[in-house]
């Protein structure tokens, strides 16, 4: 994410509002990528989530809180922590500030690391700067599920742990 002067970051949170989501994930973007969730969950025996925010509340903004806290936030309130082999891995989308975050429980997060999640996270930006933001999330999907299938193959019977349906707020 590009450093925004504190100002502008707080009005573009304040002025930010749930058209600013419906315009970019529309309806039938929100069922495709829960469809791309539930293909992926069944080549690995991980769980993803996605969560897209329009913008923060003022007081977080003059707290300081940052897209990546709150998408740390967000990974222990929707409990992505709590999956069986400690694989869940939650995509973060705050529109106003225009940064994604990937937040992955241990399980995965030690084959892959800051970097590779960093990759993945860089790779789905370039896409939204072009306007392509369903694009970018399900390609975000496929990659996180290629490295997930790497590392955690199906087994099994697999138990859907966490909901697929994307999270608005």
């Amino acid at each position: 994410m590009k450093k925004q002067h504190p100002v502008i970051r707080f009005f573009r949170h304040l002025f930010s509002s749930a058209y600013w989501v419906r315009r970019y994930f529309t309806q039938q973007a929100l069922t495709n990528i829960e469809h791309a969730i539930s293909a992926s969950e069944k080549l690995h025996a991980g769980e993803i989530r996605f969560v897209v925010e329009a913008g923060l509340e003022p007081m977080e903004i003059l707290y300081g809180k940052t897209p990546r806290k709150r998408a740390i936030e967000l990974f222990g309130q929707l409990n992505i922590w709590d999956t069986e082999h400690n694989n869940g891995v939650l995509i973060y989308l705050l529109l106003a500030d225009h940064d994604v975050e990937i937040v992955a429980d241990r399980g995965i997060h030690r084959f892959v690391g800051d970097a590779g999640w960093e990759a993945i996270c860089h790779a789905m930006e370039l896409r939204f700067r072009e306007g392509a933001f369903e694009v970018g999330v399900l390609e975000g999907i496929e990659a996180i599920g290629a490295v997930l299938s790497q590392h955690f193959p199906p087994q099994g019977t697999k138990r859907n742990e966490i909901p697929n349906q994307p999270v608005v707020m």
